[in-house]
């Protein structure tokens, strides 16, 4: 099947049944029923065996065609994709039809406090107590945490083997009585993550993605599908009706946490306006910098969509996520450079008096964790390194001995 006829059956399953007048996740349950919510997908479970370009032809179809699509979020972009290739069938059976039918939302439980880039050296256990894991221990950077349903943690079930085969990913149900969540205000005043406390946290003992031990492999899956759906986009849903108003009040909530990102990226699209507003066109530091920065971010757009073009013809998410995150950091650093330059020490003002309307000074305190957010630039150059120019690997003195014996933050 080809692009053109994927573009017409999609176009006339939709015409034939969507019905915006149906509660949204009645919609989803026949979208998802049909196939065409991810056609690259196995037909168990609940594809149509296409290639993976399929996938973005059919999400965009649907929304020319006036319909919603997929949930956004975490659960469709990073869980569903980790728990299909990593299974068991019995996990797929349990967590792929909600997550996709947007019946049940996830949130992230990856990074901590004690552990920074090195996400192999977390200390978060699970223990199995007869039919179920208790789990103990803190994760930190958990957007959305205060409202899901569920949560992708990996933890640390087995202390006497190296540090990354000793790991195993769950799925953990967040609303229960040993799992507190705590928000965290950012240095730019927003409120975007939480910290996470678990404390004789229960799962049942096959909520494990992939295998006991085999947790590591399930990880650098969701992180991969993290790097390529970082910038993901926010869906415009027009018309009227119960699936549309519903669907737009999940984007709300979803991307109300996202507000700052792109004072995050820099704003290298505001560079040109703030120089002319502030009468520093003509300004050949300026200009010199607001190129670089422009030139940087055009490079880094032709690096994503190779990466793109990789994905539709069916390759994994691989290395060209590192180097599109890497680039996106350093896009980011010269845009905020050239929006200090233009400013000058004005761009310490916050609020409406400030340049841009206060948008300069927020650049200037988002920016650094354009650097951190999805795995820091250090590990995305490791990456690079490794699995991209073959470099050796980084000296490590913990390779190979257990984890209990491993020196680390108490």
């Amino acid at each position: 099947m080809d692009e053109a006829q994927v573009r017409r059956e999609i176009r006339g399953w939709v015409g034939a049944n969507w019905d915006p007048a149906l509660p949204l996740v009645e919609w989803r349950r026949r979208l998802v029923r049909s196939g065409w919510a991810v056609p690259s997908w196995p037909s168990r479970w609940f594809g149509r065996d296409l290639p993976a370009w399929a996938d973005g032809v059919a999400a965009g179809e649907v929304l020319a065609c006036g319909a919603v699509g997929l949930p956004v979020g975490v659960g469709a972009w990073l869980a569903a994709p980790t728990v299909l290739t990593h299974g068991p069938d019995a996990v797929r059976e349990r967590f792929l039809w909600p997550v996709l039918t947007g019946e049940e939302t996830w949130c992230q439980l990856f990074s901590e406090p004690g552990a920074g880039s090195d996400l192999a050296g977390l200390s978060t256990r699970a223990e199995l107590d007869g039919d179920e894991w208790v789990v103990n221990g803190q994760k930190v950077w958990n957007t959305s945490a205060h409202h899901a349903d569920l949560g992708m943690l990996v933890a640390r079930t087995d202390w006497d083997v190296p540090k990354h085969d000793g790991l195993t990913y769950f799925a953990l149900p967040m609303r229960q009585p040993g799992v507190e969540v705590r928000p965290l205000r950012q240095m730019n005043n927003h409120a975007s993550f939480n910290e996470v406390f678990l404390t004789d946290a229960r799962l049942p003992r096959d909520h494990v993605v992939g295998a006991v031990g085999d947790g590591w492999r399930a990880a650098l899956t969701t992180l991969a599908f993290e790097r390529r759906f970082g910038a993901t986009a926010r869906p415009q849903y027009g018309g009227t009706g119960r699936a549309l108003e519903e669907a737009r009040a999940e984007a709300e909530e979803h991307f109300a946490v996202y507000r700052w990102y792109p004072q995050r990226a820099g704003r290298p699209d505001l560079l040109v306006e703030h120089a002319r507003v502030a009468g520093a066109a003509a300004d050949p530091v300026v200009r010199q910098q607001t190129a670089r920065a422009l030139a940087a971010q055009r490079a880094g757009g032709w690096t994503a969509e190779r990466a793109r073009a990789a994905r539709a013809l069916g390759g994994a998410p691989g290395s060209e996520g590192s180097i599109g995150k890497l680039a996106t950091s350093v896009v980011a650093r010269q845009a905020a450079a050239a929006h200090a330059a233009i400013a000058g020490a004005a761009a310490m003002l916050a609020g409406a008096d400030g340049p841009l309307g206060g948008v300069v000074s927020e650049i200037l305190v988002s920016v650094p964790a354009q650097s951190i957010a999805g795995g820091t630039d250090e590990i995305q150059r490791n990456i690079i390194g490794e699995k991209a120019l073959g470099l050796p690997r980084e000296p490590s003195a913990d390779r190979g001995r257990p984890f209990r014996e491993v020196p680390r933050n108490s």
